[in-house]
């Protein structure tokens, strides 16, 4: 079964860099205007509307927005976990208070993130969450997402099928992103829904 393992690789490589040129393209208007989009879009999810707990993260640079909608969240009462980068690529967890309670925070040579501020909480804090909003750079017709390749939510994905618990998996994505198929490994995990500016999908096993 090897031939389903790394070799795919170097296709999400070159894929990640295609997806990333077109976002690098996108003037702070077109970054405006998808974000309230996509916040409208995600709201009327009924896995967020039920949700008490969301795990979300805070967009950076030409990612698709998500400060309108945590803040939506938050408005609503529902508790906004974000993400804090561990040394090891792991990630710790803390709740968000407001956009002033975000720190910039550098991460070596990478792009600078923004962390809660406040008290971490532990990794396991995300196995809490009724939905897990995960970034990406692409998702085919199956679910399958197309990550940085970090492996950050890959160790995610991992811990909440350890705990035995089944959050509804979003990822939020602009229209173009939204493909036939993206190379996959034996790790990777389909998500249940993806949003988009125009609209939501949804995915069932198997499909």
């Amino acid at each position: 079964m090897s031939h389903i393992g790394r070799p795919g690789e170097p296709d999400k490589r070159s894929l990640r860099l295609e997806f990333l040129a077109v976002r690098n393209r996108l003037t702070a208007d077109d970054l405006r205007e998808t974000s309230a989009a996509l916040a409208g879009r995600a709201l009327e999810l009924p896995e967020l509307a039920r949700a008490g707990t969301v795990a979300a993260y805070v967009s950076v640079g030409s990612e698709p927005g998500t400060l309108a909608l945590m803040d939506a969240l938050r408005a609503r009462g529902v508790r906004v976990l974000l993400p804090a980068l561990l040394p090891d690529n792991d990630l710790d967890w803390g709740v968000y208070e407001g956009e002033g309670s975000l720190a910039r925070v550098q991460h070596g040579g990478r792009m600078a993130l923004f962390e809660p501020a406040g008290e971490r909480l532990g990794p396991d804090a995300v196995t809490t969450a009724d939905a897990v909003l995960l970034p990406g750079l692409a998702v085919d017709a199956r679910g399958m997402r197309l990550g940085r390749g970090g492996g950050s939510y890959d160790r995610v994905l991992a811990r909440l099928e350890r705990a035995g618990v089944r959050p509804a998996l979003v990822v939020l994505l602009y229209d173009s992103e939204v493909v036939q198929h993206v190379p996959e490994e034996p790790h990777d995990r389909p998500v249940h829904a993806v949003v988009t500016p125009s609209g939501v999908r949804r995915f069932e096993p198997g499909t």
